[in-house]
């Protein structure tokens, strides 16, 4: 009743409200590529893999645009992978495709073990993921030895790997990855995933990669707003660990509200947006952003980002870690961000 009440009074005073953003919106409504949101519908409609093939190709040498695409397609080969498997038997020793076969395993492999916490995971969840982990580290190891030497898209997938086969060999992925594209955003989110506390790092060690990173990646680069990650997986490790309770928020909320915190955020988004951004990939750093503005109160810059967000967004996991549902939390921000309802 009161939520309604403030969304009247925000009608009334304040105007139109923007269309409330979905989640489940048709995926090529969130692709900003063009060539890449045709070539989708194509391959739905016709199964050529042909059409991915040219798509892929015709990003280059643009690294992080290949690696995108080939991210998408592998989403479209793990529903159904009929083209994919033609297109396997047709070309055994195209690089493309055997990346995203590789990337097809992986995704089978993190369905198989779930998304719950170690406690909450059961030895055949384990003992699949790990098999499963297994046989992506392989054809990623064959995507490696087919492809353009310059290409880091199979030593991120190696990266990846890590989480199942442990840490050894990180350093050397990570390195050569770097060499190839110094850098290249989903690496380097990657080595601050695998560095921190709850997987094979510590905070300090996170927080090293992510800054470093930061500082060497030019302005407008996605890559300068990692340290806003590297804070959100402290605060969940240190205050939101399996809490979800209003302790647990007043906590988070506690923490980057200090003054530290906040102008080490502030700095990081100032070097982003200082240029144009280097890529159309934004949803999840804009979330970023959106998330540190909620948790601090600043309404005026909250609304600024959703707007950037528009009216399809994804799913992202902060949400879940600070609001206790991802959904929840987006939508709860959306509305205090543009007048109705508290935060």
């Amino acid at each position: 009743m009161f939520f309604l009440a403030r969304y009247l009074v925000r009608r009334i005073i304040g105007g139109p409200l923007p269309p409330t953003p979905e989640f489940d919106a048709d995926v090529d409504l969130m692709i900003k590529d063009a060539a890449l949101r045709d070539a989708r519908q194509r391959v739905l409609r016709d199964g050529d893999w042909r059409i991915v093939k040219q798509t892929i190709e015709a990003a280059g040498t643009e690294w992080a645009l290949r690696g995108y695409r080939l991210g998408v397609f592998a989403g479209l080969a793990a529903d159904d992978d009929t083209w994919l498997d033609e297109w396997m038997r047709a070309e055994p020793s195209d690089p493309s495709a055997a990346l995203i076969w590789a990337k097809v395993l992986a995704g089978r492999a993190s369905a198989a073990r779930g998304g719950a916490s170690a406690a909450k995971t059961s030895r055949e969840q384990f003992d699949s993921f790990h098999v499963l982990s297994e046989k992506a580290a392989e054809a990623s190891e064959r995507a490696l030895e087919l492809a353009d030497p310059r290409d880091p898209g199979p030593m991120i997938r190696l990266m990846s790997s890590c989480f199942a086969a442990g840490a050894d060999r990180l350093n050397e992925f990570y390195a050569e990855a770097q060499r190839r594209d110094p850098h290249n955003f989903d690496m380097h989110e990657l080595a601050v995933m695998l560095t921190c506390q709850k997987w094979y790092g510590s905070h300090e060690r996170m927080f090293a990669v992510a800054r470093s990173a930061a500082e060497a990646a030019p302005p407008g680069h996605r890559t300068t707003l990692l340290p806003l990650f590297a804070h959100f997986e402290y605060a969940m490790r240190e205050f939101a660990w399996e809490d979800r309770s209003k302790e647990s928020q007043k906590a988070v909320r506690g923490y980057f509200r200090k003054p530290e915190v906040q102008r080490d955020c502030d700095a990081w988004i100032a070097k982003f947006r200082s240029a144009p951004p280097t890529s159309e990939q934004l949803s999840k750093v804009r979330q970023w952003m959106a998330v540190y503005y909620s948790l601090i109160g600043r309404k005026r810059e909250a609304k600024a980002v959703f707007g950037e967000l528009g009216p399809y967004v994804s799913r992202h996991n902060e949400w879940g870690w600070f609001w206790g549902d991802m959904e929840y939390g987006y939508l709860k921000s959306w509305w205090w961000a543009n007048g109705v309802g508290g935060v």
